[in-house]
């Protein structure tokens, strides 16, 4: 089945004697194709299931291995034999567990109790400057104490009668104010002037030299303890890290096993299974079912069109859905990950995964689009996975880190940037004067553009430069790149494609035409892009709505012809009006004497632009009246208002160049300003290197993190809404999947 569908669904129902549940239970959980339907006991004639008479002391062990577990990690991801494990759950397994539970209690305490100490000494260590006994500082009954720290000492006024001693902690002030109890109020307002903190005192019978030393020894024999205790904790997970949590992983198998019977309707002799099977597995499922049911019947799932309605249409009813099961998938797994963190699409409708295999990396790469950056991504990227073992998500993240950096590297290398540097050459194109000649981008162009005299147009080269006055060669590191490219860097091919949609190799995209570069043509390209994707956004709603209904219990041809057809009218009708009304004013400022038969063909172009704008316009405002209920003359004005909104969703994806040019902007004011100014004699040569790379992380952690949020906008707000429904429940077989212990 296609990559752009999920997989075809059947409803299951399987009956069989009593008898035969608990076999039943086993085999489902070995063939893991059945997504289980809880049975919700509404039947009066039917009951749930009782589970097995194990189940309580499997939760209580469940229990007290998942504690455990969360204190230690695995040694390694090897998957064990079941024989093992259960040699090691009948062994002394548990005993293990209660010591480790004992030992980390016990580290706990002793952490505490150290934190405790620690936090006493600093106190303490804060009010020895006072040079006064522990003792001294509190416990009075007719005297008031304030302890603490001011920020001046000399503006804090004592009571008559009253004492203030001082002393110095590092920076910080410490006094101790001793006042009767009546001039209390009077004490603590002059020290509130002074920025008084005050500090905690404990309470001990004797010296603060006492108490110190006391605190050294009882920290020393604590320290002492907690060495022991890791280095028990360490063999212990030596040991038996592995064992735990391999026993746990069967355990937790077990219970739900034990459990599973609650979630089947039964009878006093029999029982029924309801659930949903993968239509590819049908005769897998009914084959390893046969043998044990006595009935088992598979029947394919078929949509009925607008049976999922729950709008405005009495006459239409909710029809239960199956869950998403997404197609097998290698390289574009990774994408599942966007399509699960919006919802898994409906059933029958486009699963957008494949979309974004193809699209997300093409706009990360084109904001980010620098091989230095890219080549960290894909290191992280690779680092995850090395690390992952086991672990499906983290996988998964990793190889999602490595497309988005193999973009970022493709798109560096037709940017010509790295780190920040543009390291290919610029040209320009003139005349024999030296004048620059004007709409004229490439060497093919320029060396075939005739002038008014007759002569050709010359292409001239200018070394990229660097530094605060961009007076500075690149560095070696950077400009060997340029021998990747044809005749060194001094090539700039060109493409010009429709609607005045340039496209270059290299793609200078900070410099402006006028400096050989092609800031310009990136914008526009933006827009097209905008204008491409939410169309393909359309056509896929389009599909959506004819065969299976829009949300309101409409379906069919002309429901999608009126609901998404209205908005590619409107889509496209815009951006023909709109190239059209801006075609022309450049187009006579650019030529001095204009052709009329091209302004006439951009008349034309506007026409039809503002027919199809206006036909999609009246058929926006049926559409809210018909299908959304929205009553004349309401729409008439929302449609207008709704209609203008698909310009901004549009220019929404001009952020694919301005974030890229926000990104390179810094990474070039840190080679400007730092690595232009490097001097190797120099003794602030270790800071200003530090400055520099600090530059480039924080460049490249902004590149990273700023695409990723507008590439996930571009696709889950202004594409998705255009045709997506994320009302799919995942599709999660009963049984087990191996990760630590073999299946059965």
């Amino acid at each position: 089945m296609s990559q752009i569908h999920t997989r075809r669904m059947g409803r299951l129902v399987a009956s069989g004697t009593l008898d035969k549940l608990d076999a039943t239970i086993e085999m489902l959980a070995q063939i893991r194709a059945l997504h289980l339907v809880d049975y919700d006991g509404e039947d009066d004639d039917l009951s749930m299931g009782s589970p097995r008479d194990t189940a309580d002391q499997l939760s209580r062990d469940v229990n007290k291995l998942r504690n455990a577990a969360g204190m230690v990690a695995a040694k390694s991801n090897s998957v064990k034999s079941i024989k093992e494990v259960r040699s090691s759950l009948s062994g002394d397994l548990y005993s293990q567990v209660d010591t480790l539970v004992s030992t980390q209690d016990r580290l706990d305490e002793v952490e505490s109790a150290l934190k405790a100490l620690s936090d006493e000494q600093s106190m303490l260590s804060m009010v020895a400057p006072l040079k006064l006994e522990i003792d001294l500082l509190s416990g009075y009954e007719n005297l008031t104490c304030f302890i603490g720290t001011v920020r001046d000492a000399k503006v804090v006024e004592v009571p008559k009668g009253g004492l203030m001693f001082t002393g110095s902690a590092g920076k910080q002030t410490v006094v101790g104010v001793f006042v009767l109890n009546a001039d209390a109020a009077a004490a603590q307002a002059t020290l509130e002037v002074a920025g008084f903190t005050p500090t905690p005192v404990p309470e001990y019978e004797g010296s603060l030299v006492m108490r110190m030393g006391e605190i050294d020894a009882e920290k020393n024999e604590l320290l002492a303890e907690q060495e022991t205790l890791n280095s028990s904790l360490e063999a212990w997970v030596d040991s038996n890290a592995d064992s735990l949590h391999s026993g746990l992983e069967l355990l937790e198998r077990d219970q739900e096993l034990a459990t599973a019977p609650v979630r089947i309707a039964t009878t006093d002799h029999a029982f029924i299974v309801d659930g949903w099977v993968e239509m590819a597995r049908a005769d897998e499922v009914n084959s390893a079912l046969s043998s044990i049911c006595t009935v088992v019947d598979i029947e394919p799932f078929k949509i009925e069109p607008g049976g999922g309605g729950h709008g405005h249409s009495d006459h239409h009813h909710h029809q239960e859905m199956p869950p998403i099961a997404y197609q097998d998938r290698t390289a574009s797994k990774p994408m599942e990950l966007l399509t699960d963190a919006v919802g898994r699409p409906g059933y029958g409708r486009i699963d957008p995964t494949l979309f974004m295999f193809v699209t997300y990396p093409i706009f990360f790469g084109l904001m980010l689009g620098d091989m230095a950056y890219g080549l960290v991504t894909l290191g992280l990227g690779a680092f995850v996975m090395s690390r992952a073992g086991n672990n499906e998500l983290m996988n998964l993240g990793g190889k999602f880190l490595v497309y988005i950096g193999i973009a970022t590297v493709i798109f560096g290398y037709i940017y010509g940037e790295f780190a920040g540097f543009e390291f290919l050459p610029h040209g320009v194109c003139k005349d024999d004067a030296g004048y620059y000649i004007e709409g004229i981008v490439g060497v093919a162009q320029c060396e075939a553009h005739v002038l008014p005299d007759g002569s050709h147009g010359h292409y001239y080269w200018k070394e990229p430069k660097f530094g605060t006055e961009h007076d500075q060669s690149l560095p070696g590191w950077v400009a060997w790149m340029t021998v990747m490219y044809p005749n060194g860097g001094e090539v700039h091919w060109v493409l010009d494609g429709p609607f005045g949609l340039t496209l270059a190799y290299p793609f200078h995209r900070v410099s402006d035409v006028a400096h050989g570069g092609n800031l310009e043509h990136l914008i526009l390209l933006t827009i097209y892009l905008g204008v491409a994707h939410i169309l393909i956004g359309l056509t896929v709603g389009f599909r959506d709505i004819w065969l299976y209904g829009n949300g309101h219990g409409d379906q069919g041809f002309v429901c999608a012809l009126f609901e998404k057809g209205s908005w590619m009218l409107i889509l496209i009708g815009g951006f023909l009006a709109a190239y059209a009304f801006l075609s022309v004013p450049a187009y006579e400022e650019k030529w001095v004497n204009p052709d009329q038969d091209y302004i006439d063909l951009m008349g034309t172009v506007m026409t039809v632009g503002v027919a199809n704008f206006a036909i999609g316009l009246g058929m926006l405002m049926w559409t809210l009246f018909r299908y959304h209920g929205v009553p004349f003359p309401i729409n008439i004005g929302l449609a207008g208002i709704e209609a203008i909104g698909m310009l901004p969703t549009v220019l929404s994806y001009v952020r694919l160049f301005a974030v890229g040019v926000v990104g390179v902007k810094i990474a070039e004011t840190g080679n400007n300003m730092l690595y232009g100014s490097l001097d190797f004699s120099s003794p602030l040569f270790p800071v200003i290197i530090i400055g520099w790379l600090m530059v480039q992380l924080f460049a490249w952690g902004l590149g990273v993190f700023s695409p990723n949020i507008h590439a996930v906008r571009l696709h889950f707000v202004e594409w998705m809404r255009q045709f997506y429904d994320s009302s799919g429940e995942a599709f999660k077989p009963f049984g087990f999947k191996a990760r630590r212990v073999e299946v059965e």
